[in-house]
């Protein structure tokens, strides 16, 4: 976790906040140690440039969870779409 968080320019606590709001959940080693993956510390990172910029944590993340759900949901439509037999 200490190094993530070096990585981001955040600290440890910042870190279990984004796990406690579940923006990201992270794998634990065999030691118990968090694991990130590299998407985990993307939306790290965008939670972390949303407070920067004023945004309350909670809000920040649930935004960021809402607009990954939305690009799913748009993603899922497109291949439908185009898997969609013609009429």
């Amino acid at each position: 976790m200490g190094r993530a968080a070096d990585m981001l320019g955040v600290t440890p606590a910042f870190l279990r906040s984004l796990d406690a709001s579940k923006l990201i959940v992270p794998q634990r080693s065999a030691g118990g140690h968090r694991r990130y993956s590299r998407y985990q510390l993307r939306l790290a990172q965008r939670a972390r440039d949303m407070v920067d910029q004023g945004t309350a944590l909670e809000a920040a993340c649930r935004i960021i969870i809402l607009e990954d759900q939305l690009a799913e949901a748009q993603r899922l439509n497109a291949r439908l779409r185009r898997d969609r037999p013609p009429e």
